[in-house]
């Protein structure tokens, strides 16, 4: 439920691995197309990766400069020239931050980017790139 003085609560969502060859799947562009457009357009994006795991909890890059990890091989080249310049997400880093339980370590890495698993969807959701993303 949320009233005129706060922000409408987004829901969760799961999207297995986002391959790139995904993008030319029809039917994979349809449905998340769909999916994006039956959602309010959210304010801030936060993508937990299963292609960077760290301990303590760490941060990506929040700072719409940093380039996007390649991380894959053996595709066609098309993939690796696929940009993504989303605006960083400061605030939700904080906020994100201040939810971890007190004494617990949060580390910021300014160097780790979007991986395939968070850009792939990405481009096909919101492809204008123009929705904060962490």
């Amino acid at each position: 439920m949320s009233s005129s003085n706060s922000p409408t609560r987004q829901p969760a969502l799961f999207l297995s691995h986002g391959a790139p060859p995904l993008v030319d799947s029809p039917t994979w562009v349809r449905q998340l197309k769909k999916l994006a457009g039956g959602l309010a357009r959210p304010t801030a994006i936060l993508i937990v990766s299963a292609h960077w795991e760290a301990a303590p909890l760490t941060i990506g890059s929040t700072d719409s400069r940093t380039p996007l990890t390649y991380d894959f091989g053996g595709f066609p080249e098309k993939y690796y020239r696929v940009q993504y310049r989303s605006p960083g997400a400061p605030d939700l880093a904080r906020r994100v931050a201040a939810m971890m339980p007190d004494g617990e370590t949060i580390a910021h890495d300014p160097n780790r980017r979007l991986d395939h698993g968070a850009y792939v969807p990405m481009t096909v959701m919101y492809p204008e790139a123009d929705i904060p993303v962490l």
